[in-house]
């Protein structure tokens, strides 16, 4: 998730810029940059890297000015680079713009402005919005801001900045966060709190749809249709380390609780105009190519490899064609049979997971085809892969992945399903049913998180245990493989996963009086195995916690407590059943006093083997 800052006031922007994007490092980034108006010009300076890289390029030759925006760039729409950075002008100079969030429609305007004369100079999609604004613009700052809102389709939260109006800094936004912090003979806007929370803390929060017109001494906020809207000042009573997290009082909860938004960014750019199909058109891939595969190896580790399992069930059921799912730092020592018809899928969240990597090459080497799964643009395995797609999930800061496993559900669903099209595997009917579904996914998982207070209540009473089992079946086993994960990696609680047809094989010995079962029942295809195997605990006195869909009353009838998911389909209901344990973990780790966002001996990315 990008940073947005903007600054206009009787001092220097520059200064201001540039500190509020320190504030904003937390949300993780590859480039940055700043737009000043200094002398009647814009005067932007940008730079691939850290913060620091921009401070020594300007040190010495600070841009002078009482006006400016400035960004720290997250990458979606092109790699990491100096061009790719933010700000983006049109071809005059006269207007620049910063952007987070992506521009769904954005080829086809570029095309549309490319046959009108405007030459681009980067990969990114908003530079499509300098472009289209140049275009528009007939005198009329304001006018032409609102007639590129009427043309641009997609998520975004926007600041633009004029040199024909240099008192002036107009912002708007959509399912991306924007906050206005109202000075003494100076103004501010940002993305986030933190920006600004040394500068003041009287604030207007913006709504989806309002637009800002911001100078020094006033702020003038419209809806969408220009009529004039009243906001009430809000007072920051955060200090600056909890505004960083939003509010919440660690980096995982607020990640558990940004999923809604990660997964509408996920779906929305890959779901075709009628909402009937998955549109993939990057991968570019044909009947005749995908023919060719007659295998698919994924390759993965930790969560990620959790993913991989339920993206192995997709592809197989979708698509038809065998898939073997491997832990990466396994796979190169088995000697894996590979060759020019296997095709390799690696997740990662980070894109340096050096295991994976060394996984990914040496499948390559081998003469497979190759596919990265990865949330970071540029990074050493989207590099290495012959094609990428990205879950455009947002930085995630905290150690226990949260909202990168789901956005990797959603994708490997979508992949299928893509695949699945041109194999002509699936009927277009079930393809339909299956996006309409995954359209209502972001609601539903909202509602997921919706109500905490009985996952709280059970962590408290159940948090001290030494051991806690997770059971399922099919997806449901999948599923309670990474809810163990978080369980054991936030609150050093001794957890198992284990299909639930293999407790006569051994695990029912583990089983005692007491010992809480978190069981997973929501795959109807095996409902009933999985409810037998629950009634085989409950006679060896342990406590269960079942996992539902809602409108499922006979679960109920067996366990100590449930919790409900939204109904959808089957193939689908993981996204929703995975979100009520990471809350289990996060709060098992808050009754023991673990340090949630840095468990012990653990590291974000495994970049060393």
């Amino acid at each position: 998730m990008c940073g947005i800052v903007g600054y206009v006031g009787d001092n220097e922007a520059t200064q201001f810029l540039l500190d509020g994007l320190a504030k904003l490092e937390y949300r993780g980034y590859d480039s940055a940059g700043i737009a000043v108006g200094e002398n009647g010009t814009i005067r932007v300076e940008k730079s691939v890297g850290r913060l620091s890289a921009l401070r020594d390029k300007i040190a010495g030759n600070e841009p002078h000015g009482h006006i400016g925006i400035g960004h720290t760039r997250w990458a979606t729409h092109g790699r990491p680079s100096d061009l790719n950075a933010h700000p983006h002008t049109d071809c005059s100079g006269d207007f620049a713009v910063v952007h987070n969030g992506i521009i769904e429609n954005y080829l086809s305007l570029k095309e549309e402005l490319i046959e009108k004369g405007h030459q681009f100079r980067s990969e990114t999609d908003t530079e499509v919005v300098a472009h289209l604004l140049e275009e528009v613009y007939e005198g009329d700052f304001e006018a032409a801001v609102r007639e590129v809102l009427r043309r641009i389709e997609g998520s975004y939260s926007l600041v633009f900045m004029s040199r024909r109006d240099p008192d002036t800094l107009i912002c708007t936004k959509q399912d991306n966060p924007l906050v206005i912090g109202l000075g003494d003979g100076e103004n501010f806007i940002a993305s986030d709190i933190p920006a600004i929370i040394n500068r003041t803390r009287r604030t207007y929060i913006l709504n989806d749809g309002e637009l800002a017109v911001v100078k020094k001494d006033s702020v003038w906020i419209t809806n969408r249709s220009g009529e004039p809207v009243t906001k009430k000042v809000f007072e920051v009573k955060w200090n600056a380390e909890a505004a960083e997290k939003g509010g919440y009082e660690h980096f995982m909860l607020k990640e558990i609780y940004e999923q809604p938004k990660a997964v509408r960014a996920t779906i929305s750019p890959r779901m075709a105009k009628d909402g009937r199909s998955v549109a993939m058109d990057d991968l570019g891939w044909s009947k005749e190519f995908l023919s060719s595969i007659h295998k698919i190896d994924i390759v993965a580790c930790g969560t990620a490899y959790h993913a991989g399992l339920v993206a192995k069930y997709y592809i197989e059921k979708l698509v038809r064609i065998p898939v073997e799912c491997d832990i990466a730092s396994e796979y190169r020592y088995r000697d894996p049979i590979v060759d020019e018809h296997t095709m390799i899928i690696v997740f990662s969240q980070s894109g340096e997971t050096s295991d994976t990597l060394a996984a990914l090459k040496e499948a390559k080497r081998r003469g497979a085809k190759s596919l990265a799964i990865t949330n970071v643009v540029g990074s050493s395995i989207a590099r290495e892969s012959d094609q990428v797609i990205y879950t455009w999930a947002g930085p995630e800061i905290a150690v226990a992945s949260t909202k990168a496993y789901t956005t990797q559900l959603i994708l490997a669903f979508m992949l299928s399903l893509y695949m699945a099209q041109i194999l002509e595997t699936q009927t277009e009917a079930r393809i339909a049913e299956l996006c309409s579904a995954l359209q209502r996914l972001p609601g539903q998982v909202g509602e997921t998180i919706e109500d905490v207070e009985p996952i709280k209540t059970f962590a408290k009473k159940y948090g001290f245990n030494e051991d806690v089992f997770y059971i399922g079946r099919s997806l449901d086993y999948d599923v309670s493989l990474e809810g163990a994960l978080k369980l054991k990696e936030v609150s050093y609680i001794h957890a198992e996963a284990y299909a639930a047809g293999e407790l006569k094989h051994g695990t029912l010995a583990l089983i005692v009086e007491g010992v809480p079962v978190i069981a997973i029942a929501t795959q109807k295809s095996v409902y009933e195995k999985t409810l037998s195997n629950i009634k085989e605990v409950k006679a060896r006195d342990a406590v269960v916690i079942g996992i539902a869909a809602e409108g499922d009353n006979e679960l109920e009838k067996y366990v100590d407590h449930v919790i409900k998911v939204p109904v959808t389909d089957e193939l689908l209901i993981p996204v929703l059943a995975v979100v009520p344990l990471q809350l289990i973990a996060y709060y098992a780790a808050i009754t023991r006093g673990c340090d949630v966002d840095k468990p012990r001996n653990l590291a974000k990315s495994v970049t060393v083997e």
